[in-house]
């Protein structure tokens, strides 16, 4: 995945922002105010950290080297994944989902209705 498909894959959710409020280099991708990814987009190697169910942040770290507990992040509930290749692309983009989907089931009712989002749509 390179930084542009990664760059993409955040944004296209609705709701979905880039800002840099730590430094014009750390993309931080965001739903209604509330973080969601954290990509330094510029880097080599490439990582994104990203909000994981506890119990699945375990399973994932434990079947994937390139994905380990949150950097500066609280490690319980965010991963970091390293996008050299060993995890699959298509695992990556369904992390990125999930972190955008536990983000907005924590928003206000009234915020995921404007977000169109629905618990249903995402079981299906």
């Amino acid at each position: 995945m390179t930084p542009e498909e990664l760059k993409a894959a955040c944004l296209g959710f609705a709701g979905a922002r880039e800002e840099f409020p730590f430094d014009d280099s750390n993309s931080v991708f965001k739903v209604s105010g509330k973080i969601f990814a954290i990509s330094r987009l510029g880097a080599t190697p490439l990582r994104v950290s990203l909000k994981c169910e506890p119990e699945l942040a375990v399973q994932l770290r434990g079947a994937y080297p390139a994905i380990t507990p949150g950097y500066h992040l609280n490690k319980r509930h965010w991963n970091t994944v390293v996008l050299d290749g060993s995890v699959p692309e298509q695992l990556v983009r369904d992390m990125i989902e999930d972190s955008y989907d536990l983000v907005v089931a924590g928003l206000p009712k009234r915020e995921q209705e404007k977000l169109r989002w629905s618990t249903l749509a995402r079981e299906e």
